[in-house]
């Protein structure tokens, strides 16, 4: 299994920035694909976007163009690099590992951004 760990959440101004880290620990040779969801309050755990094991990266349209995937492999990290962060971008964020035999979530880091 991996397990995962979701840092750099907090609250922000609407404009500002912000970096989530995803530290990753297990059996990293075996995940294929890792992605960032988020949960808004009363709503369902959308895609926000993935990057492959190849390094190619997808996004979802409400972030395209703000967001940045991005991983450093020699420390196991994901990053999720937001810029002209929105109030509709306020939800708890999650971390996903995909395998061919497993699929890990991390705990969550809160995003608020304020109007």
């Amino acid at each position: 299994q991996v397990h995962l760990v979701e840092s750099g959440g907090g609250e922000v101004q609407a404009g500002g920035s912000l970096r989530l880290s995803c530290a990753a620990s297990g059996i990293i040779f075996s995940v294929n694909l890792m992605g960032w969801y988020r949960q808004a309050p009363g709503k369902q755990r959308d895609l926000v976007g993935f990057i492959t094991r190849t390094g190619s990266t997808n996004y979802a349209d409400s972030v395209n163009g703000r967001f940045t995937i991005s991983r450093d492999n020699a420390k196991n990290t994901l990053y999720l690099q937001m810029n002209s962060l929105k109030p509709e971008d306020t939800a708890v964020y999650y971390c996903k590992a995909v395998g061919s035999a497993m699929t890990s979530w991390g705990q969550g880091t809160q995003v608020t951004v304020s109007s």
